[in-house]
C-alpha cells in the first residue's frame, strides 16, 4: 500500500541508533513570540494526571520522555541515547550532560522517581499506569543507567516509555505520596523539565505561556515565548488567526478550508491521524442511565443491539456531509495499516436500516426506546455535529436519541462519573499499536494493573483480555501483530464499541510559520518553524 499515511515499521530497533541531538529543531533562534490557538484547554499540567491529547502535547513541550516518536510515530532516542533488551531485562542509556529548566542535572534517579510516581497520582481520569504493565522492579546502576524487569519478556517496553515524560526528583518532590500535588503542579510549582520550553504560567481560560528553556540540551526551539490561548469555537479560532491576534490554529472548520487554502497570507497543514472517534455503549448492569422505554432494562447488553446501532450509520455520509471530508470512515479502533490493526476490518460496514429495525425486535424492542448520546462540545473535530447526525440516523430506525452536549471539562467529569449510557468520544494512541487502545478502552478494566483505564463502559470479553494478554509476551513482531488484530476482530464482532471515523487533523497558520502536522494530532510546537 504505498504511500498509506499510516504506514509504520512494525520492528522496534532494541538498540537505538543515536541521532543528532536536536535535530528536529530549527538551529536559528528568532527573536519573536508566537501565539497558538487551542481548540481545547489542558485538563491540568500535571504529566502524569491526565492521558489526554491537549495535556499531552503541552507536558511533552515542557518535558521529554526516554524514547520519543517522529510525525509517524516511529520511535527514536530521546533522553535515552540507546536501548537493549535481554529477556526481561531492558536496559536504557542516558543522555549525558542533560539539564532541567533550573539548571540541575538529569540522571538514572529522576526516572526513577518519575515511574514511581505514576500509580501514586489520585483520581486520574485516564491513568499513565497503562505504560507500566508488566513493569516488575526499575533500577538505577549509575546515574546514566536505568534497569527496568518485567514479569515477562515484554516487547512493548521501549515504545511504552513514550508515554513517560521524565519530572525532577528534586522539583517534584513533596509531602504527599506522589510528592507535588496536581493541583501543586498545575501553579507551577515543581513544573520543572527538561524539554525545549520551560512553564511560565497558566491563566485558566485565557493562556498559557512558555518560555525558550536556556538548559536545553537540543538546538535551541525557534521562538522565545510561546503564548497558548483556548479558544473552543471553531470560527472564532478562524477569526483570530485572519485578524492576526494568532499565527497558528488547531482544527479550523472543515466548511472554511477551501476558503483558507487560497488565501495568499495564509498555509493550511492537513495530517491523517490514528485518532479514533467511537460511541462507547454502557455494558456494566441491568440498569443504565440515559434509556427510557425498556422497562428499566439496558438493551445495551443485548449485541443485537449494539449491531443495530452501527448499522443505522452511514459513516461514508458522516464524513462527506458531517465532517467536509477530514475523515476516513472507520471498521476497528486502529487504521490499517498500523501495528495489530486487522487487515480484514479496513472498509466501514454499509448501513441497513431495515436489518437494524429486525434486530431490535428481534431483541424485544420493536417500538425501539429513548436515550441520551453524551458528546464533548468542541474537544473533537465537529464533535457535536457528529453526534447530532448519529442521533437523526438512529432516531429513523425508532431509537429516539436526544444529545447531552458539553463543554470538555464537564463532559470527562460526567463520563467519569458514568452518567451517560452511551457517549461519544475519541482515542489517539501515541505508540501507534493496537495493545495500547485495547488496554485502555475495552481490555476488562483492572485498577491495580493498569488495565481498562479509559474503559468506561466496562465491557468485558475474557477471550479478547487472554489475546491482548498474550500478545503482551510475543517478542516476535508478526505473531504479536497477528494475535491484535485477532483482539480487534473479536472485540468489532461483538460491537464492543462502535467505531465512527479517523480524524484528519488540520492545522492554519500565517504564511511565515510553518508546522508539518503529526499522525498523533499533537500540536508540539518545537515542531514549528518560521518559513523560510
Amino acid at each position: 500500500m504505498p504511500g498509506n499515511p499510516y504506514r509504520r515499521p512494525i520492528a522496534f530497533k532494541l538498540l537505538a541508533t543515536l541521532v543528532v541531538a536536536g535535530s528536529a529543531f530549527s538551529g536559528t533562534v528568532f527573536a519573536r513570540d508566537l501565539v497558538v490557538a487551542l481548540k481545547t484547554e489542558p485538563t491540568s499540567m500535571d504529566p502524569q494526571y491526565h492521558a489526554l491529547t491537549p495535556n499531552i502535547q503541552l507536558s511533552q513541550t515542557l518535558f521529554d520522555p526516554l524514547v520519543c516518536v517522529d510525525a509517524d510515530l516511529a520511535p527514536e532516542p530521546c533522553l535515552a541515547q540507546s536501548w537493549t533488551a535481554e529477556g526481561k531485562v531492558w536496559t536504557f542509556k542516558l543522555r549525558p550532560n542533560v539539564k532541567f529548566s533550573d539548571g540541575s542535572p538529569m540522571t538514572s534517579a529522576d526516572v526513577l522517581f518519575t515511574m514511581d510516581r505514576v500509580p501514586k497520582v489520585p483520581n486520574s481520569p485516564s491513568s499513565f499506569k497503562v505504560y507500566l504493565q508488566k513493569v516488575e522492579k526499575i533500577e538505577a546502576p549509575d546515574p546514566l543507567t536505568v534497569r527496568i524487569t518485567t514479569t515477562e519478556p515484554y516487547p512493548l517496553l521501549a515504545i511504552n516509555m513514550v508515554g513517560l515524560p521524565i519530572m525532577s526528583a528534586k522539583a517534584a518532590a513533596g509531602a504527599a505520596p506522589e510528592g507535588k500535588t496536581t493541583t501543586e503542579l498545575n501553579a507551577g510549582n515543581g513544573l520543572v523539565g527538561t524539554g525545549p520550553y520551560k512553564f511560565v504560567s497558566w491563566k485558566r481560560g485565557s493562556e498559557i505561556i512558555f518560555e525558550r528553556n536556556p538548559n536545553y540540551w537540543g538546538k535551541a526551539p525557534a521562538w522565545d515565548k510561546v503564548i497558548y490561548r483556548p479558544i473552543s469555537n471553531p470560527a472564532a479560532r478562524t477569526a483570530a488567526l485572519l485578524a492576526g491576534d494568532v499565527d497558528l490554529v488547531e482544527d479550523p472548520p472543515t466548511d472554511d478550508l477551501e476558503r483558507l487554502k487560497k488565501d495568499a497570507k495564509l498555509r493550511v497543514e492537513t495530517k491523517a491521524s490514528n485518532r479514533i472517534i467511537y460511541v462507547a455503549l454502557d455494558q456494566n448492569g441491568e440498569t443504565t442511565p440515559g434509556i427510557t422505554g425498556t422497562n428499566d432494562k439496558n438493551p445495551l447488553l443485548d449485541k443485537r443491539v449494539r449491531e443495530a446501532l452501527s448499522l443505522a450509520i452511514d459513516r461514508s455520509a458522516l464524513v462527506s456531509r458531517t465532517m467536509g471530508g477530514v475523515a476516513s470512515p472507520a471498521a476497528q479502533l486502529l487504521p490499517y495499516p498500523m501495528f495489530g490493526a486487522s487487515k480484514n476490518l479496513t472498509t466501514a460496514a454499509k448501513p441497513n436500516p431495515e436489518k437494524a429495525k429486525a434486530l431490535l425486535k428481534e431483541a424485544g424492542y420493536p417500538d425501539g426506546f429513548t436515550l441520551v448520546l453524551g458528546t464533548p462540545n468542541g474537544r473533537y473535530i465537529n464533535d457535536s455535529k457528529v453526534a447530532q447526525t448519529l442521533a437523526a440516523m438512529w432516531t429513523r430506525i425508532g431509537v429516539k436519541t436526544s444529545i447531552d452536549a458539553n463543554a470538555p471539562a464537564v463532559f470527562f467529569k460526567n463520563r467519569d462519573s458514568y452518567t451517560y449510557s452511551a457517549y461519544l468520544a475519541g482515542w489517539g494512541t501515541a505508540t501507534g499499536e493496537m495493545s495500547n487502545t485495547l488496554n485502555s478502552l475495552l481490555v476488562t478494566p483492572d485498577k491495580d494493573k493498569g488495565l481498562g483505564t479509559t474503559n468506561r463502559s466496562r465491557y468485558s470479553n475474557p477471550e479478547m483480555d487472554k489475546l491482548v494478554a498474550e500478545s503482551a509476551n510475543q517478542m516476535d513482531d508478526k505473531a504479536r501483530a497477528a494475535t491484535l488484530a485477532k483482539a480487534s476482530e473479536i472485540a468489532m464482532a461483538d460491537f464492543a464499541m462502535l467505531p465512527i471515523h479517523f480524524e484528519h487533523s488540520v492545522w492554519a497558520m500565517k504564511k511565515d510559520v510553518s508546522f508539518k502536522g503529526r499522525a498523533d494530532q499533537q500540536t508540539m510546537i518545537q515542531y514549528a518553524v518560521p518559513s523560510k
